[in-house]
């Protein structure tokens, strides 16, 4: 897994720490928030073991900070960054998270399905700590080692670009002789 752009659980955690007196507040599509009342419902830790198309077993951890929208906002209510290190205390006091983990936020409402995104920037702006989520992506692993994937008896590789698509050709069904040509003003 290509990590070098993806924030690690150490990295995450450490600037919570860094601001526990702001709000902590997620964007997760251009002018949409988490509402302001969200609970953190769970941390998960989720040991990935995959083997890509080239044949190559892969293998990372992930850290899934799941978010909860309650029916009822509570428009007083709103996660402290304080309050949400205290979340992941207690998760850490039952076990340890990877602290190279692959964070993820996963978040979904009425309007927004339920996904997995990236923590992107993070903004200060006032008392909160704003996240900016990305949203998840695949990819093929053997194009990223430089190689082509499938079986190597028969060469035929199954992660390659994307043909060139054909170019439309016009053509004159009727026979009539009646013909029209782009940019000659009849159609």
């Amino acid at each position: 897994m290509n990590t070098k752009e993806l924030l690690t659980w150490n990295t995450f955690k450490s600037t919570l720490e860094k601001n526990p007196d702001l709000t902590l507040q997620f964007q997760y599509a251009a002018d949409k928030w988490v509402d302001a009342s969200y609970h953190i419902t769970e941390i998960k830790q989720a040991p990935i073991v995959s083997v890509d198309c080239g044949g190559v077993m892969n293998t990372w951890t992930e850290i899934i900070v799941q978010l909860w929208e309650p029916a009822i906002k509570e428009t007083d209510r709103a996660m402290q960054v304080s309050k949400a290190l205290k979340i992941i205390s207690l998760v850490e006091k039952s076990f340890p998270l990877n602290p190279i983990a692959v964070v993820k936020i996963e978040f979904g409402n009425s309007q927004f399905d339920t996904r997995q995104m990236y923590p992107g920037d993070f903004l200060k702006d006032g008392d909160q700590l704003i996240v900016n989520l990305n949203p998840d992506f695949t990819q093929c692993k053997a194009i990223n080692r430089g190689e082509s994937c499938g079986t190597t008896e028969t060469g035929e590789a199954c992660c390659t670009t994307e043909p060139e698509k054909p170019k439309l050709v016009m053509m004159n069904l009727a026979g009539d002789g009646n013909t029209c040509t782009p940019g000659s003003g009849c159609c």
